[in-house]
């Protein structure tokens, strides 16, 4: 697939590796080509930089990885999206996140032209996105949206991450439990002391 990553610091940064080492075209969207943070992410395999609009132009699925504070600036930035799968990994933490708006990947929604939008790979922590296997078992991830093209997409590419199952926890309408479910691990790593190397795992008798 042809993939535009919008924020190449460490989420962005972590699934670019990993799809571009599976094969995917990588184009990194930034603002300024000359000047932007994940230039070492040049480095790998399948990998080239771009402007945003551009890197959007040439892609198939874009994904955003940036401050929720920044989701509507981002989406408005993006250009024409007309046939294109965004995937959103944005949380709304602590209420930093885009006016008027309970959740990030609604902001999107409203300010693209595309209804491809999901949310996922935004419940864990990018260093699980770097090793997603604890005790040789990959962990899971999840995904919501209407669109069953958008799930399809999102589903195969955290496979190709090294996920062990991407779950559909329902539609447009399961964006704010999506980044609910984020606070959850937030709060169990960052504020209860369980630090970053934790997971979720669905098991099932």
């Amino acid at each position: 697939m042809k993939i535009a990553i919008i924020g190449s610091g460490n989420v962005g940064g972590a699934l670019a590796t990993k799809w571009a080492k599976c094969g995917h075209e990588i184009t990194l969207g930034v603002r300024d080509t000359t000047n932007f943070k994940g230039k070492e992410l040049l480095n790998n395999p399948n990998t080239t930089v771009d402007t945003i609009t551009q890197a959007v132009k040439k892609s198939e699925v874009i994904l955003i990885a940036t401050p929720a504070i920044t989701a509507i600036d981002v989406a408005q930035s993006l250009g024409n999206t007309e046939g294109k799968v965004i995937i959103d990994t944005m949380n709304i933490v602590m209420g930093k996140g885009p006016s008027g708006f309970s959740n990030t990947t609604d902001a999107i929604l409203a300010n693209t032209q595309t209804k491809d939008v999901v949310k996922c790979f935004n419940t864990t922590g990018f260093n699980n996105m770097v090793n997603p296997v604890y005790n040789n078992t990959a962990i899971d991830v999840f995904v919501a949206g209407d669109s069953l093209k958008g799930k399809d997409i999102a589903k195969q590419l955290a496979k190709d991450a090294g996920f062990g199952e991407c779950y559909s926890v329902g539609g447009n309408d399961r964006f704010e439990l999506m980044e609910k479910f984020a606070f959850f691990w937030i709060n169990l790593a960052m504020f209860q002391g369980q630090g970053r190397d934790i997971a979720f795992k669905l098991l099932k008798r």
